[in-house]
């Protein structure tokens, strides 16, 4: 079964926690990293609360599983049985993309798009799961990044556990600049940025954000030429690309033009992407969490997806 067919049984709506990359990477394990934050049912209010061991959280999130679709599950079987040595091919680059950690704007619900915003206490963790799930038994050439703090923190973490690489900085990794819309919290954006909020919601791809926004098709054309670069750079070699949710989407509509919209892309998710000569685009693995297990990832944080920023 070819890699493209293969893909095209995926249902990518739809998230799941395993198999996980760590399998696809060469059968690694996921949840090696010792518990940072633990989550407790509380019997009385029957939510959940943290319990941290070297955290201390002062805002109130909530960590959920990502369930299991088993036509995925299958699917991404079929993935490890074409994909189960450490080698890449020559006619082609593996590019593993991963989203930035988590910052506190993500847990506000604040639009960030080119305001340059760092890693909070749990995105650090994050980041440090990523990088260790990377730096197992596989070999990265390169890592690429977004010049903005949060995806640039989150790349230095993982090029300095996967043998102290050096980050390059690609200013077109950025995320979507949203114009008048940065730094608003988007439950209030209707009300304090009308105009700016209807150019965001609307379904043209030529519409841009008033005070100097991008397109989405701005956004696409810049983001997706920069990851064909790196993938003629790197043909025959494995390397890593640490982004933004609005950039990552658009590399998915670059790879499965025909399929509708990805839903949510979680901080510090992985997908994996072979770009092969011609200027095709496969996709081998979408926005795995599960190396998260030990620190869980951001449900309700903002972004990640088609309002992201």
């Amino acid at each position: 079964m070819s890699a493209l067919h293969t893909w095209h049984s995926v249902t990518p709506r739809r998230h799941y926690s395993s198999p996980s990359p760590s399998h696809y990477l060469h059968g690694l394990h996921a949840c090696r990293t010792s518990p940072i934050l633990n989550l407790k049912k509380n019997p009385g209010s029957g939510g959940v609360k943290k319990s941290t061991h070297r955290l201390t959280l002062t805002r109130q999130t909530t960590y959920l599983p990502r369930t299991v679709d088993s036509s995925m599950a299958d699917s991404d079987s079929r993935i490890q049985s074409d994909c189960n040595n450490d080698s890449v091919g020559p006619d082609y680059a593996e590019i593993i993309v991963v989203r930035h950690g988590e910052t506190e704007w993500n847990a506000d619900g604040r639009i960030q798009g080119h305001l340059d915003v760092e890693l909070n206490e749990v995105g650090k963790q994050q980041a440090s799961a990523v990088a260790d799930l990377l730096s197992k038994e596989i070999k990265v050439s390169a890592v690429y990044s977004s010049d903005l703090k949060r995806a640039f923190e989150t790349a230095q973490i993982i090029a300095t556990t996967c043998g102290g690489l050096e980050v390059v900085e690609d200013p077109d990794l950025r995320e979507r600049h949203l114009g008048d819309l940065q730094g608003v919290v988007y439950r209030e954006a209707a009300r304090l940025q009308p105009v700016a909020h209807r150019a965001l919601l609307s379904h043209r791809m030529d519409q841009e954000i008033p005070g100097g926004g991008e397109s989405r098709d701005q956004l696409h054309q810049r983001c997706t030429a920069s990851l064909r670069k790196i993938g003629q750079k790197h043909k025959g070699e494995r390397v890593v690309v640490v982004t933004h949710g609005g950039v990552i989407r658009s590399l998915y509509k670059r790879a499965s033009p025909d399929r509708r919209s990805p839903g949510k892309i979680a901080n510090a998710s992985v997908s994996i992407f072979h770009l092969f000569d011609g200027d095709k685009w496969v996709i081998k693995v979408w926005d795995d969490v599960s190396h998260l297990n030990q620190t869980g990832f951001l449900k309700t944080g903002f972004g990640g997806d088609r309002i992201s920023g």
